[in-house]
C-alpha cells in the first residue's frame, strides 16, 4: 500500500498508552523486571495516554466507502515479547492499527522515513530530536491533563507559528534585538513568505485532507494558529499561508497574552509549541507536544 497520500502518524507506545508506572519500573529495576511485569500483565489493558485521543480521531478519518486518508504506526523500543500487552490494548480499544516497528531498544528515527511518517509523537526526547534532525515533524508529549475537556468530534489541532509552522528566522531576530527590531523586520518583509518550519508539511497534508473531505460533504478536521505575534506582524503570517495555498480555520494573534485559555476554548486534540513555558501551562488543560528547540536557540 502506498502511504504517500495518507496522513501517517507514528506514535510511541508510551505516547499512545499511559505507561508511566512501567517506565518507572524499567528505570529503577531494569529490563528484566520490566519484561517480567509486561508478560505477567499481558491481558491487563493499558489506560489511554496523551496521544490516544488524537490517534483515535485520526483513524476516524477513514471511511470504508473511500480511499484511506490516515494511518497510524506504533513505533516502540519494546521487544516483540514485551509488546503483547500493547497489541492487546490496541485490540481492546478497537483501534484500526496494523503496522508497528519494534526496535528492541534501538533508536526509532531511522524507520520513520521507511513508513512515510508525517508526524511522530513520543515521550522520549532523544527520539524526538533525532526525528526532527531527519526532517520529520516530531513532538515530545507531556502527561495527559488530569481533567481534560472532552474533545470535539472533528480532529482539532493547534499550532504555534514561529519555529513550528514557520522557520525560526524571525524569532531569532526577536531574541537578539528585541520586539521593536522584530516588528520592523516583519513589516519590511510583510509580502515575503516565511520559510517553512518543521510542521509545515503536516499542515499541507491536513489542508489537502480537508479539501478532499469537504468534496465528500464532510469537514472532519479543524486547525488553529495560536501565536504570540500581534499586529503588525500578523500580515506576513497571513500572506505566507496564502502563498502556500493552505487554510487555517482559526487564527489567534495574542500579542503576548497567555495561550492557555484560548487553547482550552478551542479544545484541540493536541497543541504544538516550541517554548517550554507555553507548553507547561497548556499541558494542564489540553494535550500538548513540545518541539525541542534547536541547538543554540534561546527560549522566551
Amino acid at each position: 500500500m502506498d502511504l504517500s497520500d495518507c496522513l501517517v502518524v507514528g506514535v510511541s507506545s508510551r505516547a499512545l498508552f499511559d505507561l508511566r508506572r512501567e517506565d518507572a519500573l524499567f528505570v529503577n529495576a531494569g529490563l528484566a523486571a520490566y519484561r517480567a511485569e509486561q508478560l505477567a500483565r499481558e491481558d491487563e489493558i493499558l489506560p489511554p495516554g496523551t496521544g490516544f485521543p488524537l490517534v483515535r480521531a485520526v483513524l476516524d478519518l477513514n471511511d470504508p466507502a473511500h480511499q484511506r486518508r490516515a494511518e497510524v504506526v506504533v513505533m516502540s523500543r519494546n521487544s516483540t515479547e514485551t509488546s503483547l500487552r500493547i497489541f492487546n490494548s490496541i485490540r481492546h480499544y478497537d483501534l484500526d492499527i496494523s503496522r508497528a516497528a519494534l526496535s528492541g531498544g534501538a533508536p526509532l528515527a531511522p524507520y520513520l522515513r521507511a513508513f512515510n511518517v508525517d508526524l511522530f509523537l513520543s515521550c522520549y526526547e532523544d527520539d524526538v530530536r533525532r526525528a526532527l534532525e531527519g526532517g520529520v515533524a516530531a513532538a515530545l508529549l507531556y502527561d495527559r491533563p488530569e481533567d481534560p475537556r472532552e474533545a470535539a468530534d472533528e480532529i482539532r489541532i493547534a499550532f504555534d507559528g514561529d519555529a513550528i509552522l514557520f522557520s525560526d528566522e524571525s524569532e531569532r531576530i526577536f531574541q537578539a534585538d528585541g520586539l521593536e527590531a522584530f516588528a520592523r523586520h516583519e513589516a519590511e518583509r510583510a509580502r515575503e513568505p516565511l520559510a517553512e518550519g518543521p510542521f509545515a508539511r503536516v499542515l499541507h497534508k491536513l489542508s489537502a485532507l480537508q479539501q478532499a473531505a469537504r468534496q465528500e460533504g464532510a469537514t472532519p478536521i479543524r486547525t488553529a494558529l495560536v501565536t504570540a505575534r500581534g499586529g503588525p506582524a500578523h500580515e506576513r503570517v497571513i500572506r505566507t499561508l496564502l502563498a502556500w495555498g493552505v487554510v487555517v480555520d482559526e487564527a489567534f494573534f495574542l500579542g503576548g497574552v497567555p495561550k492557555t485559555e484560548i487553547l482550552a476554548a478551542f479544545r484541540p486534540h493536541i497543541f504544538f509549541d516550541d517554548q517550554a513555558t507555553h507548553c507547561e501551562r497548556a499541558a494542564s488543560r489540553v494535550p500538548t507536544g513540545r518541539v525541542p528547540v534547536v541547538p543554540g536557540k534561546t527560549e522566551r
